[in-house]
């Protein structure tokens, strides 16, 4: 099945957008272009077998004007975000900027750099740094600053230093509190979920193009590279906390459970500069990101930023952050914080105030207006995160999935409901008659309903052609970028299959930093209940580079480990292994390599292991 063009109602909606929105303000292109150094060219990152893993150049298309099977809005925003180059932020200051989702910063002290966020993958770090020192000199890199614990902040951390350097004292790597077990968690316990729907979220798969992928909002997309993970040296613990690296004062600011976990801000006096991590972004960024996370605070969000503003906007001449462009001069800072602060805490107060008064989140988030000074800022436009989800997730967070209706209080999942709506409904053919109409008279959002329930009932060619018409309609008419690449995605596997995941960011580096823990944590949660439901299974296992034990027990379907001395003659089978690396390992079935020794009753330890199943990278979403 092809692509089809946009409609005449997308057509219409988009001529309107350009009427009603501010397109005669450009200023964020004059600070988007201000300080460009040079650009990669071409801007094709390649790693070392020769697969390419980062190419900006594909989104050459962004140079021509608007088309109409994009939102005008989005079309702006991408075209923004497809600038690449090093550009200077301040004297001394510089980003590398369209070499990954993320930013890379450069922060030169008396004799190296700090590097702030860098980026995904190891490739696109390294060509940012080769960048930076082919215009600013060969300067070694002194500090690594990962402001958050997201992957886009840290991955490509072997790009720009090595674990060697830092185990030498070389090199410190500076986080907030409580980074790792946030960054190896988020991308272990739920990352194969997580990834599968960020392959949705992200577009990284879809063609590049006016039909197709344009950007996700935030950046254009995530590099494919290797991801890694050298832990933080110094964990900043608390605001105010200051440090002095490579002769550059830094002031911190702590600001857990905002867009990330673990986050935090940091201000150089030396360069009257403010770096805002991922809270103060040309975007509304996520309450609850489509690709799945725990849902974020808008309230404290919306503190910090006005302690960011009463603690550093007096004694700030910019403000850059890990995404988009800086903000320079105390009076436009001030207004681009202040509306960025009054975005986060508007969504959250009215959410709460008409929750209060008995309205559900769809309810909510379907009538919801911003103020007209948020709606004219380009940067509170929902790109990323979008007003409607993000009503929603503040309703998740206070009140959680059940609106309080008990006729939706034990629904039947999609499998059971739709036979039923479609008998209901007169058959198939009837149904997909029905949402023909819709799709019709422009009425997507009814279409893509009712044939949602027809692909959960039966195969029928007609439907899956229409719904994946209509999915493309709905894309095509989004200012939201993770939107517009949920929808196509969507429209793409039901013409083409499934395309599974692209890349997967439990690395081995990654996985190594898990404390012991959290490795029995991520068993547990691959533990099959009702396999396992009559073992009774006690094994201890002990890390011979450590000397530490843990006693695992398995009854009722439940993995439960305690840290406690080894004792054989309570154990089952004592397992020894070299490393967690051996441990992970053996879970994946390998019981002959070295580094591991077993005792005892092997068969308690190979039923254990026989009832961890394994995660589904490609998983259906839009099909049963």
């Amino acid at each position: 099945m092809q692509q089809k063009p946009p409609t005449a109602v997308i057509e219409s909606a988009h001529r309107e957008h350009l009427t009603a929105l501010p397109f005669d303000d450009t200023a964020d292109f004059d600070n988007a272009d201000r300080g460009f150094i040079a650009a990669l060219e071409p801007c094709v990152i390649k790693a070392a077998d020769g697969r390419v893993v980062w190419d900006n150049d594909t989104y050459s298309f962004l140079d021509a004007d608007a088309p109409p099977s994009v939102h005008p809005s989005l079309w702006r925003q991408s075209r923004l975000c497809a600038k690449q180059g090093l550009y200077e932020v301040v004297e001394g200051i510089y980003q590398v900027r369209g070499f990954d989702l993320s930013n890379i910063t450069f922060v030169e002290g008396d004799t190296g750099v700090i590097v702030i966020d860098p980026l995904i993958s190891t490739e696109t770090a390294a060509a940012a740094l080769a960048l930076y020192r082919e215009h600013r000199g060969d300067r070694a890199v002194n500090a690594v600053i990962y402001t958050h614990s997201h992957v886009d902040h840290f991955g490509g951390v072997l790009g720009v230093t090595s674990q060697a350097d830092v185990d030498a004292g070389r090199v410190v790597v500076i986080a907030p509190e409580h980074f790792t077990e946030h960054a190896v968690q988020e991308n272990v316990y739920a990352g194969t979920a997580m990834g599968r729907r960020a392959s949705y979220m992200y577009g990284a798969l879809l063609a590049r193009g006016p039909q197709g992928q344009v950007g996700c909002g935030l950046g254009q997309v995530t590099s494919t590279g290797e991801v890694a993970l050298i832990v933080p040296t110094v964990d900043i613990r608390s605001t105010g906390e200051r440090h002095t690296v490579d002769g550059v004062e830094i002031e911190f600011q702590m600001a857990p459970g905002t867009e990330a976990p673990a986050e935090m801000h940091f201000y150089f006096p030396k360069f009257r500069a403010l770096c805002m991590a991922e809270n103060a972004t040309h975007n509304l960024h996520n309450l609850l990101t489509l690709r799945g996370a725990l849902v974020r605070d808008p309230h404290g969000w919306a503190g910090y930023l006005t302690e960011a503003i009463d603690t550093f906007a007096d004694r700030t001449d910019v403000v850059f952050a890990s995404h988009h462009w800086p903000t320079w001069g105390r009076d436009q800072i001030v207004e681009y914080l202040s509306l960025q602060r009054d975005l986060y805490a508007y969504l959250h107060d009215q959410t709460l105030r008409q929750l209060n008064q008995g309205f559900t989140g769809i309810e909510i988030a379907e009538d919801f207006t911003l103020p007209p000074a948020l709606q004219k800022a380009w940067h509170a436009h929902g790109y990323y995160g979008s007003v409607s989800h993000n009503v929603k997730a503040v309703y998740q967070r206070y009140m959680g999935w059940f609106d309080g209706n008990p006729g939706r209080l034990w629904a039947h999942p999609p499998e059971a409901a739709g036979p039923r709506y479609v008998e209901a409904m007169g058959g198939l053919d009837r149904v997909v008659e029905i949402a023909r109409e819709a799709f019709e008279q422009g009425d997507y959002r009814w279409a893509a309903t009712l044939l949602d329930h027809v692909m959960f009932t039966d195969e029928h060619h007609d439907a899956r052609e229409l719904y994946a018409d209509t999915l493309e309609q709905l894309a095509y008419g989004a200012e939201n970028a993770v939107w517009r690449n949920f929808f196509l995605s969507g429209a793409t596997e039901l013409r083409d299959g499934n395309f599974g995941t692209p890349t997967q960011t439990a690395s081995t580096s990654m996985v190594m930093q898990l404390a012991p823990e959290q490795i029995f944590d991520a068993f547990a949660i691959s533990v099959n209940g009702p396999r396992a439901w009559d073992l009774d299974i006690a094994v201890d296992v002990t890390f011979g580079d450590t000397g530490t034990n843990y006693r695992l027990t398995l009854r009722n379907g439940v993995l439960v480990h305690r840290r406690v001395a080894a004792d054989e003659a309570s154990a089952q089978a004592t397992v020894n292994v070299a490393s967690k690396l051996r441990l992970l390992a053996l879970a994946a079935g390998d019981d002959s390599s070295p580094g591991l020794d077993i005792s005892g009753d092997t068969g308690a330890l190979q039923s254990l292991i026989g009832v961890l199943d394994r995660p589904d990278p490609a998983f259906n979403i839009v099909t049963p």
